[in-house]
């Protein structure tokens, strides 16, 4: 009798798990922040050919377009964070149990979000 399943995981029946999703935007976020550290190397080395071409950028970055990328940016590397240290904590030898995967992942993409909504209202002195 011949087996139909397939050997491995197929993506056509693989089960996304939220540990799964963070590793992804977790390996996401990285080159994202990656990319971001090295234009605002850039942006400030502007200020060597003098402050109208770095006036350009903030000027870029004032927009609401901007504004929206600065938003990103922040969420992407407070994600990156959370995530490192969950990773470290992992690397100590504890979280393993499904249940902690879970909900240690779920704290890293909520904890975030949240994050990301404090440092708005504090950048916006709302806090």
């Amino acid at each position: 009798m011949e087996n139909k399943e397939p050997l491995s995981p197929h993506i056509q029946i693989y089960r996304w798990h939220v540990s799964s999703l963070v590793s992804i935007s977790h390996r996401i976020t990285g080159i994202i922040n990656i990319i971001a550290i090295t234009l605002i190397c850039i942006w400030v080395s502007l200020l060597l050919f003098g402050e109208s071409k770095y006036e350009n950028i903030n000027f870029f970055l004032s927009s609401y377009f901007g504004k929206f990328i600065i938003l990103g940016l922040t969420w992407s590397f407070i994600f990156q964070i959370l995530s490192e240290i969950r990773h470290l904590i992992m690397d100590l030898g504890y979280g393993f149990e499904i249940r902690t995967t879970k909900i240690t992942g779920l704290v890293v993409i909520f904890g975030s979000i949240i994050l990301t909504i404090i440092f708005y209202f504090i950048g916006k002195n709302f806090i």
